[in-house]
C-alpha cells in the first residue's frame, strides 16, 4: 500500500459538488492499494500514521503525532499511486488491485482508524472526487508499506 499522508490545517472531498468528507486540523490520506496487498498492509499504516511525529510542540518541532494533538483524518482512495511511470509517458495501472480488494482494504483501513478511537472521514470508492486542502507547512509525507 501507498500512502500520501498531508499536515493539513483544513480539507475536504466533494463528489458530482456535494460534500462527503471534511476535516479541519489534522492528516488528509490519499490511499493507493496494489496488487499484493492484504490486511497486514492495513495493520502497518493503521498503526504508524496515527503516531508519526509530524505535528509541532510548544518549540516549532515535529514532535507530536495526530493523537497528541487530537487531529482529525479525511481518507480518499486513490489508484493512480499505483501507477507504472518507467516506460513511455502514459502510466500503467497493472500494479494496482482489482477494485474489490482495494475498496475492501480501503474500507478496512478507515474502520480500523475510527476503531482506534479516531475521527475519520473518507471520500467515496471509486467515484470521481474533488479534494480540496490548505496544507500545513507545507507537510507531506510517502509511505509505502513495501518499502518502509
Amino acid at each position: 500500500m501507498k500512502a500520501v499522508i498531508q499536515r493539513v490545517s483544513s480539507a475536504e472531498v466533494t463528489v458530482r459538488g456535494e460534500q462527503v468528507g471534511s476535516i479541519r486540523h489534522g492528516l488528509l490520506v490519499l490511499l493507493g492499494v496494489l496488487k499484493g496487498d492484504d490486511e497486514a498492509d492495513v495493520r502497518i499504516l493503521c498503526d504508524k500514521i496515527p503516531r508519526l511525529r509530524i505535528f509541532e510542540d510548544e518549540q516549532g518541532k515535529m514532535n507530536r503525532s495526530l493523537i497528541e494533538v487530537k487531529g482529525e483524518l479525511l481518507v480518499v482512495s486513490q489508484f493512480t499511486l499505483a501507477a507504472d511511470l518507467k516506460k513511455g509517458l502514459r502510466p500503467g495501472f497493472d500494479p494496482a488491485a482489482d477494485p474489490q480488494t482495494a475498496e475492501a482494504l480501503y474500507q478496512k483501513f478507515a474502520a480500523d482508524l475510527r476503531h482506534a478511537g479516531l475521527e475519520v472521514q473518507t471520500g467515496i470508492f471509486g467515484a470521481m472526487m474533488q479534494v480540496t486542502l490548505t496544507n500545513d507547512g507545507p507537510v507531506t509525507f510517502i509511505l509505502d508499506t513495501r518499502t518502509g
